[in-house]
């Protein structure tokens, strides 16, 4: 069997399927599945949400019992009793689906999202995991990070200001400083050449919908081949890093072993590259764009951090709350269980909508309202709790604080020039395009305070 008519058929059984019931679910009301179909819901789906929000711990979602409170996420989240789904499980699906999916194989690839990456896995292997690629994202190499990072964004900030001039003073803030301040920052931290950088880009773009439900032959079709590509990479580049290793973290990885005598196997170490290089700029692109249209949106907020900048680092946890860049996680229990006082059978999987939990207003006062100053704008989940809390979390919000501040404290006029385009996918939340007008700019390479 080719491998495109495979590829058929692991769509047929697994998005294919899903994309018919979400659809069937939405023609009967259910708000979840409304928003997972319609993207002009997407463009705003925050009141969609709140539609979900009941006295209840769960509410009927589009293929699961969904959640949009805070403690209930977090509970089911810090529950040993949970799980990760760890790809698409096939348990649940019809003996049909389950013959079709065993005739198609496996993925090619190996891809980010199913094991043996960190985010698919649980105890034990996960904290083999975690163990072996904590040390390159703790607080201290992320400290570590924070000059290079201002010194990145003030090298893209010349960059865009010579393309306003050349431009009218109109520059799109994704795809020439959003997008390029992380990539590179996860380049040099994995040894990857930066002129790879946009390709990388390229392939992040397309296989990002890997994370989401039912979607479409050819975005199926996209991801795949975006896996492959990407997979095939890192196989020669992590061969040219045991021959060279540097003193980046991949090559770091290739000859380290932890306390049990044990490494990352050849398999392991592409999906972890994968995921690293991944999440290491794709949620970091979207809370940069993100925060930037919040603060386009409420300019009494830019005020405030210009009157004081030491409210950055609260800002970017606040644009995380209202705006996460991940709107929703899974799990699935391991055994049979209750939350909150609702039975839970094992196998059955929680869907936890991050985005509406972070809204939520037993929580967070006034919980619709961007606010700067925000007392407990941290407690948000937009990375998640527990044992599969973001790895890069640190290193994120050190990013988003550097190139939010660098961005407006070098351009003080910048202003949107018509509306930005968002991304198409459902999990991921962020900007494609985000046109803006330079307008006034501060000195260049000015005492700016970012670093």
């Amino acid at each position: 069997m080719e491998e495109r008519v495979r590829s058929g058929v692991r769509w047929t059984a697994t998005h294919g399927a899903m994309r018919m019931a979400i659809r069937a679910r939405a023609r009967g009301g259910n708000a979840d599945a409304q928003v997972l179909v319609a993207p002009a819901l997407r463009a705003d789906p925050y009141p969609h949400y709140e539609r979900l929000r009941t006295a209840a711990p769960f509410a009927d979602g589009a293929l699961a019992r969904v959640s949009v409170h805070h403690d209930v996420c977090t509970d089911v989240l810090r529950s040993e009793d949970f799980g990760q789904i760890g790809g698409f499980r096939t348990e649940r699906l019809p003996a049909v689906l389950r013959l079709l999916l065993r005739l198609a194989g496996a993925r090619p690839g190996v891809s980010p999202i199913d094991p043996p990456s960190m985010v698919a896995v649980d105890p034990p292997e996960h904290s083999r995991y975690r163990r072996l690629v904590s040390r390159a994202f703790s607080a201290r190499a992320v400290a570590g990070l924070r000059e290079r990072t201002h010194e990145i964004a003030e090298e893209l900030l010349d960059g865009l200001e010579d393309e306003a001039a050349a431009h009218g003073g109109q520059v799109d803030l994704i795809t020439r400083y959003a997008s390029l301040l992380p990539v590179t920052v996860i380049s040099e931290m994995l040894g990857v050449p930066v002129p790879m950088r946009e390709q990388f880009l390229a392939w992040g773009d397309r296989a990002a919908p890997v994370l989401d439900m039912g979607v479409d032959w050819s975005t199926h079709r996209e991801v795949e081949r975006s896996i492959v590509e990407l997979d095939a990479w890192w196989r020669e580049h992590l061969q040219s890093l045991r021959r060279n290793p540097g003193t980046d973290m991949l090559s770091s990885l290739v000859t380290m072993v932890d306390d049990d005598g044990g490494g990352l196997t050849e398999t392991e170490l592409r999906a972890t590259a994968a995921l690293v290089v991944g999440a290491g700029f794709e949620t970091t692109v979207n809370l940069i764009g993100n925060g930037a249209a919040l603060l386009f949106a409420h300019p009494e907020q830019r005020r405030r951090l210009v009157e004081d900048p030491s409210l950055w680092p609260n800002a970017v946890d606040e644009v995380l709350r209202v705006d996460p860049p991940v709107q929703r996680t899974g799990r699935r229990a391991r055994t049979p269980t209750a939350v909150h006082g609702v039975p839970v059978a094992e196998g059955e999987w929680l869907v936890l909508l991050l985005a509406a939990a972070n809204r939520d207003p037993r929580v967070f006062p006034d919980p619709h309202v961007f606010d700067v100053t925000r007392a407990n704008a941290r407690e948000h989940l937009a990375f998640a709790s527990g044992i599969h809390f973001c790895l890069g979390a640190a290193l994120a919000r050190m990013e988003g604080e550097v190139a939010l501040r660098a961005l407006f404290e070098r351009f003080p006029g910048l202003t949107p020039a018509g509306p930005g385009r968002r991304r198409r996918t459902i999990v991921l939340r962020g900007y494609e395009s985000l046109p803006a007008f330079v307008g006034s700019t501060a000195p260049r390479h000015g005492d700016q305070g970012a670093g």
